[in-house]
């Protein structure tokens, strides 16, 4: 065993979906044709063809988007870092990490060194926070982490 993992010693696993799904009624699905047929015709009558068909092939991999199911996948977190099903995120990559919780979901969310990285957002359930956070915290220090604009959108919206 390596001398940092001795140290904590921890080492924690789960499955979770991909990403947080919700409940979508016909009227979410009828307000979103809408929309975009709104879009269309408004491009068609700028006569932006490009445009229009921007806003066909967005509207059709939005409702893909929406009605393939998450993928589950396998997470592990240990001394080196997070393993998300092949791909590894290592802690030195990160400068900080924070908690995010909306309704009964809870998401770790590591926040890059690097200015232009994409943070990661990875969901876990509620009885495994606590050794998840755990290893996180031996590792990296603990920040609030509040949703972008770009986020609260997506929220709202139930995408």
């Amino acid at each position: 065993m390596p001398k940092e993992e001795k140290k904590t010693g921890l080492r924690v696993s789960w499955e979770a979906e991909e990403y947080v799904t919700y409940d979508k009624n016909s009227g979410w699905y009828i307000g979103l044709a809408i929309v975009g047929i709104a879009l269309v015709a408004l491009a068609v009558w700028l006569q932006q063809w490009i445009f229009a068909a921007v806003i066909v092939l967005a509207f059709i991999s939005l409702l893909i988007y929406e009605l393939r199911p998450p993928r589950k996948i396998k997470y592990v977190v240990d001394a080196k870092g997070l393993t998300e099903g092949e791909r590894v995120y290592r802690f030195e990559d990160y400068r900080a990490f924070g908690i995010l919780q909306h309704d009964k979901h809870f998401a770790i969310v590591l926040m890059p060194r690097k200015r232009f990285s994409p943070a990661v957002t990875v969901y876990f359930p509620e009885a495994k926070g606590e050794e998840i956070v755990d290893v996180f915290g031996a590792r990296l220090p603990m920040e609030n982490v509040k949703l972008d604009m770009i986020d609260k959108i997506v929220r709202k919206l139930r995408i």
